[in-house]
C-alpha cells in the first residue's frame, strides 16, 4: 500500500508531542515532514547499511516520514537498508508503511551489493545480453532512461525496499542525456519515459512521478545541461493531459546553491520566473538534496548567518532551517547515517521555519 492522505495525516497528528505543528505541511495530498532523510553518502558495506538502518529507524519514529533513495546509492544497499528499517517498523507496529512516503530514482547504470571485479561483463550480463539495454541507449557512459531499462529498474527497486508501490519515482539527472543529443530529441525521449511512466501510476507500481536533477533547474537557458521545466511538463501533458502524474522535481537547494530561489532561469506563460515559482505555478512539489552540501556547510557558516537563526545551536541546524523555510519548498532532505546526526538535525523540526529575512538569499 502506498501513502495515503489519511495515514500521513495519522502520522503527523501522532507526532506533534515532538515536533512542531508547522514540521508537517500537504503536499500532493500527503502530509510530509518538512524534513526527509537521504541516504546517498557512504562505504557500500555492512557496517554503513546498520548505521543507516538504525538512524533511519530513529529518525522515523522521530517526526521523519520522507525517506529519499536510487537504486544506484551505495549499489542498491541504500534500496535495501530501507527496505529492512520498513519491515522492521511494520513488524513492531509502531508505523504503517501508508505512512511514510518513499522517493528513489533510475537513470544511472549500478552493480548490485559491490563493484565486480568486471564491470563491463557485469553491464553485458545485467542488461545487454537479455535486451534491456540495447547499443545505443546509454549516454555518457552511465545514463539511459529508456522505457526497458526503467522498467527493470522499478522493478528491482520494488524487490529491495520490499513493496508494492513506490510513491514517488524520479528519472535521475535526465540533463546527463543533453551531453550526446539536441533538445528535440531529448524531449522526445523524456516523453517516451514519462509514458512508461503514466503506466507504471495505472498499474500501482508507482504513486507519482518526477525529475531528479542537479543542474538543470539551475542553470541558464543556454546551458547545455538546462531542463525547461515547463517542457518538461509539456511532455507530461502530451501523455496524459492535465491529469498527468509528473508532480515532483529534486533539486540542489543549500546556502551555498540558491539559484532555485533566486534566479530567474525559467520562462513560464511567457513571464520568466524563478524554479521554485515555476513549480508552484504548474503544481510540483520541491525536494531539495543537499541541503548540508554534503556536511560542507555542518561547521564555519559567518556570523551573520546565526544571527539570522536564534535559537538553533549549531551550523547544520541553522544550514537545514534556511532550507525548510524557504517558500516553495517542500522538504529539506538531510543524509542521515548516523544517530548523533538524526538527533542534531531533528531539533530543528521541533521549531517552526524562520520567517521574513531568514529566507533571503545569503547574497542579498
Amino acid at each position: 500500500m502506498p501513502a495515503t492522505p489519511e495515514a500521513t495525516r495519522r502520522y503527523a497528528d501522532r507526532m506533534k508531542s515532538v515536533t512542531a505543528p508547522s514540521h508537517f505541511s500537504e503536499q500532493q495530498g500527503l502530509m510530509m515532514s518538512s524534513i526527509g532523510a537521504g541516504t546517498y553518502l557512504g562505504e557500500a558495506d555492512s557496517q554503513t547499511d546498520e548505521n543507516y538502518r538504525t538512524a533511519l529507524a530513529l529518525a522515523v519514529a522521530n517526526g521523519v516520514n520522507v525517506l529519499d533513495t536510487a537504486i544506484n546509492y551505495r549499489f542498491q544497499r541504500s534500496e535495501r537498508a530501507i527496505g529492512q528499517v520498513l519491515q522492521d517498523l511494520s513488524g513492531s507496529g509502531n508505523v504503517s508503511r501508508d505512512e511514510l512516503i518513499l522517493a528513489t530514482k533510475a537513470g544511472y547504470l549500478t552493480f548490485d551489493g559491490e563493484r565486480p571485479q568486471n564491470p563491463r561483463d557485469y553491464f553485458m550480463e545485467t542488461f545487454v545480453t537479455p535486451g534491456i539495454i540495447g547499443p545505443h541507449d546509454i549516454v555518457a557512459g552511465s545514463h539511459c532512461m529508456t522505457p526497458l531499462y526503467l522498467q527493470h529498474q522499478l522493478d528491482q527497486s520494488l524487490r529491495n525496499l520490499g513493496v508494492h508501490t513506490i510513491d514517488i519515482f524520479y528519472v535521475h539527472n535526465p540533463e546527463t542525456q543533453l551531453a550526446e543529443m539536441d533538445r528535440d530529441e531529448f524531449y522526445k525521449r523524456l516523453r517516451v519515459a514519462f509514458g512508461f511512466l503514466e503506466g507504471a501510476v495505472s498499474s500501482g507500481k508507482i504513486r507519482m512521478y518526477g525529475t531528479a536533477t542537479w543542474n538543470a533547474y539551475r542553470v541558464a537557458p543556454e546551458s547545455q545541461d538546462y531542463i525547461s521545466i515547463e517542457d518538461a511538463v509539456q511532455c507530461a501533458r502530451d501523455i496524459a493531459g492535465d491529469g498527468h502524474h509528473f508532480r515532483a522535481v529534486q533539486l540542489p537547494y543549500n546556502l551555498a546553491m540558491t539559484e532555485a530561489y533566486t534566479t530567474a532561469n525559467q520562462k513560464l506563460e511567457g513571464k520568466v520566473v524563478t524554479t521554485l515559482e515555476a513549480c508552484r505555478e504548474l503544481g510540483i512539489t520541491v525536494m531539495a538534496s543537499a541541503s548540508l552540501l554534503q556536511s560542507r556547510l555542518s561547521s564555519n557558516l559567518p556570523e551573520f548567518v546565526s544571527e539570522l537563526f536564534p535559537g538553533l545551536k549549531t551550523d547544520s541546524q541553522r544550514a537545514i532551517q534556511f532550507v525548510r523555510s524557504t517558500p516553495g519548498i517542500g522538504v529539506a532532505l538531510v543524509g542521515m547515517s548516523r544517530i548523533a546526526h538524526v538527533k542534531e538535525n531533528l531539533f530543528v523540526s521541533t521549531i517552526p521555519p524562520a520567517p521574513g529575512p531568514a529566507t533571503a538569499s545569503p547574497d542579498a
